[in-house]
């Protein structure tokens, strides 16, 4: 495991740490953002079947504010800026390209909103780069949260016109 795990009070199971990693998945080796975005999709396709677009908003507003208190935590209490075993901001980023998702969504439309985020999050375009270069939980949070406000307006295209 990570050797900022040395840093957690009690153990890995703190709920600071398990939200930030997202139950670990940010842990697994190479490409945490891809593990994490992945491990997202699954609650992605729960909140959109039994909930729709109303349950998609409030599960983002719910892993956000999640999100900033326990990457907050999970920096101070590792030492570390902006670590890359962090992917709740991965989760917030897949969820809201999701927004965009058909209203009848597809496999193939889950799939084209993951590839979307993950491009735009790899990539970081401008304005993502403004706050990637932030080194606080808001930033980390943020720069998400615009990959994901992208990557949704081209999968709400691709889906409404092609």
């Amino acid at each position: 495991m990570n050797t900022s795990l040395k840093n957690w009070p009690n153990s890995p199971l703190h709920p600071a740490f398990m939200l930030s990693t997202w139950f670990f998945s940010g842990l697994l080796p190479k490409a945490p953002g891809t593990w994490g975005s992945l491990a997202a999709l699954p609650f992605a396709w729960l909140l959109w079947t039994y909930g729709g677009y109303w349950a998609m908003a409030l599960g983002i507003a719910g892993v956000f504010l999640l999100g900033l208190w326990a990457t907050g935590k999970y920096m101070q209490l590792s030492g570390t800026q902006d670590p890359e075993e962090v992917v709740i901001d991965e989760v917030a980023g897949v969820w809201i390209t999701c927004l965009a998702l058909p209203l009848s969504p597809e496999i193939k439309d889950y799939v084209l909103a993951f590839i979307l985020f993950r491009l735009f999050d790899i990539l970081k375009p401008w304005p993502i780069r403004i706050f990637d270069r932030r080194h606080s939980a808001f930033g980390v949070m943020m720069d998400d949260v615009v990959a994901g406000i992208m990557a949704a307006a081209i999968l709400w295209g691709v889906t409404q016109y092609v």
